[in-house]
């Protein structure tokens, strides 16, 4: 089978494989889709969350089950099924609790084991997700970041008609842009340079113009954005903490103590990746429109560079297997 293998820093090859073997309570997929996340970026670009190299990414993944290694009785043949990007103990305090995104030993798919960056992908029974029939093929491999979109918002917790400045316009920052409008009726202003992707967003969510707010989402991970969220919240606002940061340099540390600005984590999802399913069918229309054209396999060492250039002006780039 064919397979992306990311093999080190900044070196990503395809390359023909054997089909992943199948443990006991795994089961086997042909992948339909895979989101290309800026996490999987990240990971080319540092190499920070890798458990073992080479290793195929793609924790974001739609498919259809091909093999059963056991008795299942959620999981049947031919089911249209997505991944649970989360790898977790099962038995730590947190999972005990159900908090498995804050598992003292949290992993991804495409991290610890070989992900969906592939025609055929294993996984573990408890790491998938049936998909409702109401959910089109082309939509259903958003639910992750959904997902991940959806937890951001019950994080920042916001009432009905709230103001919030979303800064960054990429997968987490639009998804929650568009939640924050379409759920909670939210004013939302968002800041993000790359004017073609502004108005992708603006053609799903009517933005505002905010010089003030009492809630805030930092979703681009540049200390920059964040310093220019704090400068705007009322004190005693909240900032809903989810972009990725290298470096914090230049942050006022001491306005979130004088003004007590609230942050509050945002780490991927606890059972947002179900609602976000459940929800999914009604934003058909407004997330196809934020999806850019597919690309294959093949294409993913040059679309890795073009998208950390910054050169897309969609939300999501998904791989076509």
């Amino acid at each position: 089978m064919k397979a992306v293998r990311l093999k080190g820093i900044g070196q990503v090859t395809v390359e023909e494989l054997s089909p992943p073997d199948l443990p006991a309570g795994w089961a086997r997929i042909n992948v339909h889709s895979a989101g290309i996340c800026g996490s999987d970026l990240h990971n080319f670009k540092t190499g920070k969350w890798i458990a073992h190299l080479p290793v195929t990414p793609g924790h974001e993944l739609f498919g259809v089950i091909s093999e059963i290694n056991g008795e299942s009785d959620r999981f049947q043949l031919g089911m249209r099924v997505v991944g649970d990007s989360r790898v977790y103990c099962g038995h730590c305090a947190f999972c005990s609790s159900g908090a498995m995104n804050l598992c003292e030993s949290l992993g991804f798919v495409g991290e610890v084991f070989d992900g969906g960056f592939a025609e055929q992908v294993a996984l573990p029974l408890s790491s998938m997700l049936a998909v409702p029939d109401a959910i089109p093929d082309e939509i259903a491999v958003l639910s992750e970041p959904l997902g991940v979109a959806l937890r951001v918002v019950n994080q920042l917790n916001p009432v009905e008609g709230d103001a919030v400045c979303v800064t960054g316009g990429g997968t987490i920052g639009g998804l929650t842009a568009l939640l924050l409008h379409r759920l909670k009726k939210c004013q939302v202003a968002l800041i993000e340079p790359n004017a073609q992707r502004y108005q992708l967003i603006a053609s799903v969510v009517p933005l505002a113009t905010l010089e003030k707010y009492a809630l805030g989402v930092e979703a681009s991970g540049f200390p920059a954005a964040l310093s220019q969220l704090i400068a705007g919240i009322t004190s005693g606002g909240r900032i809903a903490m989810v972009g990725i940061f290298h470096h914090t340099d230049g942050i006022d540390l001491n306005a979130l103590v004088e003004r007590e600005i609230t942050l509050v984590g945002c780490s991927v999802f606890q059972h947002e990746q179900q609602a976000a399913l459940d929800i999914m069918a009604l934003l058909a229309d407004d997330l196809t429109r934020l999806i850019a054209p597919r690309v294959q396999l093949d294409d993913v060492p040059e679309t890795y560079q073009a998208l950390i250039a910054g050169k897309s002006a969609f939300l999501k780039t998904v791989i076509k297997i």
